[in-house]
């Protein structure tokens, strides 16, 4: 399955100052039933954004209006717990198109490049200055630049580089899942096959 392409995003960002951040947290394990890739945004963060009787939690950042973006701006260590894609698929499907943290799970961060999420590991201190850019402006522009591997805070001019294995960032850069990148090449794995010999 194709997606959108990642160059660069200019985006206003959602703060989760919350280390440790679970994928039973991003996506409780009763809502993991379904098998497509939709409707998992409509219980991120679930049991944090709403109450027992489903009403919404007012303290909670996605139920505040003026937090918006495709960014999403987390505590280190997030995506650790299960290994559970829909963790990547909520976030996804709620409208996120990366996550910042100073630390990510490993088996989510490539759960989340496998679908089309950009997680951008940083170094703490320049975490905390993206949370006090936004603390100071929910308007702030973050901006994440892909092919220079480049993520900087707008209103200071501040930045800093983040790594990325090369075939990831390929694949997010032209839209592509693995499947993609398999049939985007497939003349040259027939050529290599037909002079091949067994």
């Amino acid at each position: 399955m194709a997606y959108d392409k990642f160059t660069v995003l200019n985006s206003t960002a959602v703060p989760l100052p919350i280390e440790n951040v679970d994928t039973d947290q991003i996506i409780p394990a009763r809502f993991l039933k379904a098998t497509k890739r939709e409707g998992f945004g409509d219980n991120l963060f679930r049991d944090w954004r709403y109450n027992a009787d489903d009403t919404p939690k007012a303290d909670f950042v996605l139920n505040n209006s003026i937090y918006k973006g495709e960014i999403l701006v987390g505590g280190k260590n997030f995506g650790s717990g299960s290994s559970r894609e829909h963790a990547a698929w909520a976030i996804y499907d709620y409208g996120f198109r990366c996550v910042v943290s100073s630390f990510f799970a490993d088996i989510f961060k490539n759960n989340s490049m496998n679908i089309g999420i950009l997680p951008v590991t940083v170094s703490e201190g320049f975490l905390h200055k993206i949370f006090l850019a936004i603390e100071a402006d929910p308007n702030s522009l973050i901006q994440v630049d892909l092919p220079k591997q480049l993520i900087s805070i707008v209103s200071t001019g501040e930045s800093e580089s983040f790594d990325i294995n090369g075939y990831k960032k390929n694949n997010l850069i032209n839209g592509f899942d693995d499947i993609d990148f398999l049939h985007n090449i497939k003349t040259e794995i027939t050529a290599f096959a037909q002079h091949t010999k067994y």
